[in-house]
């Protein structure tokens, strides 16, 4: 699956079903962490109460409802000329 190339519509399609009767909506959006990923969270109303799921913004443009993984320190060598 090609995740980069679905939209946050598409997704909140997919997990929460939306229809008239019981519409899905976004309560909150913010940004996190020092790279500043956005974070949605979307609600729906459900027969057993309200349904909330937080979907983030990855690097690859994808949605998950999964943080994106932190950035690590790296360490690059690179050959000095003689």
């Amino acid at each position: 699956m090609y995740s980069a190339e679905k939209s946050l519509h598409w997704i909140v399609d997919k997990w929460l079903a939306p229809t008239p009767a019981t519409p899905a909506r976004v309560t909150r959006m913010s940004r996190i962490g020092s790279r500043r990923a956005r974070v949605v969270c979307v609600e729906t109303a459900r027969p057993g109460g309200v349904l909330s799921l937080v979907f983030f913004r990855h690097d690859d443009g994808s949605w998950n409802v999964f943080p994106p993984a932190a950035e690590r320190p790296a360490m690059n060598g690179f050959r000095r000329a003689a």
